[in-house]
């Protein structure tokens, strides 16, 4: 199956892409949204979750989103227009690591799209480029909660990929960024988030067992669900931070 299919089916039921609930969500873009007309950019937006969530409610904004799935982006920009966002939303296929435009934007996202760029503080460099002056970054990604044991390397994962928070926290931090934010995603958004992405996949398998993709959905939501239960529950955190470039 292609990637890009596996993620739609998987986040049917949870479209954020990362282990956020709706009020994490709220949350976060209210506190990174305090005026309401800002300009905003999503680096690897998807189906533009974040951006839809981001324009209703606040009739100033406009947006802008990029990512390399143009079946994603389809889907973001139905999204918009049954909303009636779709005249303030300009969604555009390509690598978000090459997107360039003349404007500069009061808030660049990047949540669960920072391996795009090669890591974190690769993603944030990225963001630097695009950031208006006051404006912030909305960066999420991955931490240690605990020293990965045997089972969350085989699931994949290397001992060296994240550190432990206050390690992040301090590299973002030397890489010239103060934290004005942050969300620290809970065990119970982790598990709605997993139940979520391979009971969605598994679903969709049941349903439609003529699909030639079927038994290949049921067996990759089987071994993702244990890699998860098995391997990186209560292992892999996720942490949002919003930051604005630190004063030289």
């Amino acid at each position: 199956m292609e990637r890009s299919l596996i993620s739609t089916l998987a986040h049917v039921d949870h479209p954020i892409a990362a282990p956020l609930s709706d009020g994490s969500v709220r949350t976060l873009l209210d506190r990174a949204l305090p005026r309401g007309d800002e300009r905003v950019l999503d680096l690897g937006c998807a189906e533009a979750a974040w951006l839809v969530r981001a324009l209703a409610g606040r009739p100033g904004l406009r947006a802008d989103g990029v990512d390399l799935s143009e079946s994603a982006l389809a889907k973001g920009r139905a999204a918009a227009d049954a909303a009636g966002l779709g005249d303030r939303l300009a969604l555009h296929t390509g690598d978000a690591t090459a997107f360039e435009v003349p404007q500069l934007y009061d808030l660049v996202l990047c949540v669960g799209a920072t391996h795009a760029f090669g890591g974190l503080l690769p993603a944030l460099e990225a963001a630097r480029g695009h950031l208006a002056p006051g404006g912030s970054v909305l960066v999420g990604d991955g931490f240690w909660e605990r020293e990965p044991g045997p089972g969350t390397l085989a699931a994949g994962f290397e001992a060296d990929e994240y550190t432990d928070l206050a390690t992040t926290v301090e590299r973002v931090s030397a890489a010239g960024w103060t934290p004005v934010y942050g969300h620290v995603s809970t065990l119970e958004e982790w598990d709605a988030y997993e139940w979520s992405w391979t009971g969605s996949l598994s679903r969709w398998a049941l349903d439609h067992p003529e699909h030639p993709d079927a038994a290949e959905a049921l067996g990759i939501a089987r071994t993702h669900r244990d890699e998860w239960l098995r391997g990186y529950r209560g292992t892999l955190g996720f942490v949002t931070l919003q930051v604005r470039a630190t004063a030289s």
